[in-house]
């Protein structure tokens, strides 16, 4: 009866006004929560609730970020003074003519996109062409055919050069672009070098004689480099990993200066094929250097030797009830490193998204690198018993100590923002660029968003038709109190009025 005679007196102002500072209230919080989520990534009340209401409740805050080695990331940010989204050429990148066009052929799909050749070009330009190219009738055909977007018209300029004399760049476009088989790249690859290894000669007797002439012995040495290393890549992919491997030390000792082609990461893959882990260690120890660029080549390898040596013991169960040994320790520590640096490669190698051709350029720590790393090491892994299965069971845990990536890193610096687009330009339209650190609105942030919407719209129904809404609010508030109404009445009746009457005056 009371509650009823309270909700008669109510005017209509009265639901005007609660109304309109409901939602003013939700508004105040979407707006904070809001705020809160763009600067630190994470919604404030679900923050609150984990670090401090759950441990009242007997929960377990397993999302503290780590701070151990906070010191080692902002020394690591000062240090970088490079742009973020450098783009890379790929080392291990395929032939366009046998491989790429072959996927073409089979799929009507392009792999490559314009931005990707685009760069390839420019590459192709700065290693292959010099000033001085108009002095050779076949090296200024070949400088003009670098420039040319149509395939048809670069590949007839590479026949014109040869017709006029042996020239080594257009051997080099023949077998990069024209050639349908590794094996015949491999034949035009070896007419290239012959004739790159006699200009290369000359030049080098003549290269401090002026600036043209040291610019033309720095475009043979390109030329000469970039060769010799595209022929162990033909006998890698003809199954003669041996011959491969050597070509590849051969030509790191003769150019121990050239690291912009990253001729090691071709070694290392050689390497890992033969399964001489013992010199892929020997590798890592020469480049996986602090002063030296990483890659992920160069972390996933290092993670992947010392998984080795625990993944086929590995058991996640046997490791919860005793802990982890020294070894497993520094395996799972090797793994987080190298998520770290590139957190898109784990669902490669796991086969939890589908792979595609690897690009010409990569971007480092992007979605681009982990499709060409997972292209060439998925095998690797596999065939060392149980390192999947490590990855699998440890490679999460490595977000948790490093909540806010885009802010801090752990071991290296911040992730880059930029990755996202870069990777977009250089991967195909139809592959599914993944994403990192993918931002999801906090349901708390949703949620006030709906309840001061809500809000604001009674309060404006409710200073638009105030006798209306007030009908409808008194309707509701006793359906809402009707149980209780029901209650009360059933409890009247069955205790003693006395007993009744002492109650409600307590």
């Amino acid at each position: 009866m009371e509650v009823s005679m309270f909700l008669n007196t109510l005017t209509p102002k009265f639901y005007v006004a609660l109304t309109g500072t409901s939602s003013l209230i939700s508004g105040l919080i979407l707006i904070f929560e809001w705020w809160y989520f763009r600067k630190y990534g994470t919604s404030f009340i679900e923050q609150v609730s984990v670090s401090h209401l759950r441990p009242l409740l007997g929960g377990v805050d397993n999302s503290s970020p780590t701070n151990s080695n906070s010191s080692n990331g902002d020394a690591d940010s000062n240090r970088q003074s490079v742009s973020e989204c450098k783009v890379w050429r790929n080392p291990l990148n395929l032939f366009r003519g046998a491989e790429y066009n072959r996927y073409t052929w089979v799929t009507g799909r392009e792999p490559l996109t314009y931005y990707d050749m685009n760069l390839s070009a420019q590459d192709h330009q700065t290693f292959f062409t010099c000033d001085s190219d108009h002095l050779r009738p076949a090296d200024a055909i070949m400088q003009k055919a670098w420039r040319e977007r149509n395939p048809q018209a670069r590949i007839s300029a590479a026949h014109e050069a040869l017709e006029l004399e042996d020239c080594a760049t257009a051997s080099i476009l023949l077998a990069e672009e024209e050639a349908t088989t590794i094996m015949e790249a491999e034949k035009l690859f070896k007419q290239a070098l012959k004739a790159g290894e006699g200009c290369y000669r000359r030049s080098q007797q003549l290269q401090y004689h002026g600036a043209q002439y040291e610019a033309q012995h720095r475009r043979d040495t390109n030329v000469v480099v970039y060769i010799k290393r595209r022929l162990a890549m033909c006998s890698r992919k003809l199954g003669r990993t041996r011959e491969a491997v050597k070509m590849l030390r051969d030509l790191m000792k003769e150019f121990p200066l050239l690291s912009m082609f990253n001729i090691h990461e071709n070694l290392l893959e050689s390497l890992l094929e033969l399964q001489n882990y013992a010199d892929v260690q020997a590798v890592l120890a020469k480049y996986d250097d602090i002063s030296l660029p990483k890659s992920a080549t160069i972390c996933y390898t290092a993670a992947l030797l010392k998984a080795r040596a625990v993944s086929d013991k590995f058991s996640p169960e046997a490791a919860s009830r005793r802990g982890l040994s020294t070894a497993e320790m520094n395996a799972v520590e090797a793994i987080h490193r190298a998520v770290e640096f590139n957190p898109h490669v784990p669902k490669y190698l796991l086969e939890m998204k589908s792979l595609i051709l690897p690009p010409e350029h990569i971007l480092k720590r992007g979605d681009s690198e982990a499709i060409a790393y997972a292209f060439f090491h998925l095998q690797h892994w596999k065939r060392v018993e149980g390192a999947l299965n490590l990855l699998h069971c440890t490679w999460e845990g490595t977000f948790r100590m490093i909540p806010y990536p885009l802010e801090k890193g752990h071991l290296f610096y911040p992730y880059p923002i930029c990755t996202e687009t870069a990777d977009r330009e250089l991967l195909p339209m139809f592959h599914e660029v993944s994403v990192y650190p993918k931002k999801e609105l906090p349901f708390f942030i949703l949620f006030t968003a709906g309840l001061c919407s809500f809000t604001a719209m009674l309060a404006l129904l409710t200073h638009q038709f105030p006798e209306l809404m007030g009908v409808f609010a008194k309707a509701f508030l006793s359906t809402l109190f009707a149980p209780l109404n029901f209650i009360m009445e059933k409890v009247e009746s069955i205790l003693p009025s006395s007993l009744w009457h002492q109650l409600t005056r307590i």
